[in-house]
């Protein structure tokens, strides 16, 4: 008799996001999931309550390691050069894994204290990039709002094969970038004026 492999979440959570990478967010479910770990479907009911827990649970795993994929794209770097490091980190983790992007955009419950404590370590890293701008901390947030909307949009139009244009794509987003940050430093001026 083969011996079992102890069944913990991190190893649930790294194929439920083999899975949501390979098929989509939809198509999970608890018996196919079961399945690819070898076990019985009520075996999962020990880690999380049901679909809408794995999800929600997907959720924070998969903004824990969009975080992970930034924080090396900024490290070293500061203003205009580190947004665009975090830019093109922030598309490579979605394209990379793109299930498991979904998840972290579609959360079940935003008063999960779990969700919102990494939630808010991405932000507070974006943050930390624009600090060297010396911006007020509500443009600050205005700024990160309209920085993660640039970065969120492409990313979903580049999974759903939404650009048809035939002009390079991987020069798209950093002229993208270099205009919003144009944009930062307008703001910066009239800031100190």
């Amino acid at each position: 008799m083969a011996s079992r492999t102890k069944l913990d979440m991190g190893i649930i959570l790294e194929k439920a996001t083999e899975l949501v990478d390979r098929n989509g967010l939809d198509q999970l479910s608890l018996n196919g999931l079961a399945e690819e770990l070898h076990i019985k479907s009520p075996s999962l009911y020990n880690h999380f309550e049901g679909l809408e827990g794995l999800k929600q649970k997907l959720a924070i795993y998969g903004t824990e390691q969009l975080y992970a994929h930034l924080l090396p794209a900024v490290i070293g770097s500061q203003g205009d050069e580190a947004i665009h490091g975090l830019s093109r980190a922030y598309i490579d983790f979605a394209g990379i894994h793109p299930g498991l992007y979904e998840a972290t955009n579609r959360t079940l419950d935003h008063s999960d204290e779990n969700l919102q404590h990494v939630q808010q370590a991405v932000v507070k890293l974006v943050m930390q990039v624009l600090r060297s701008y010396q911006l007020e901390e509500e443009m600050a947030i205005h700024i990160v709002r309209g920085l993660r909307s640039i970065l969120h949009g492409f990313a979903s139009l580049k999974s759903t094969a939404g650009f048809q244009l035939p002009v390079d794509l991987d020069k798209s987003i950093p002229i993208a970038i270099d205009i919003f940050i144009e944009g930062i430093h307008s703001r910066v001026q009239q800031q100190e004026k």
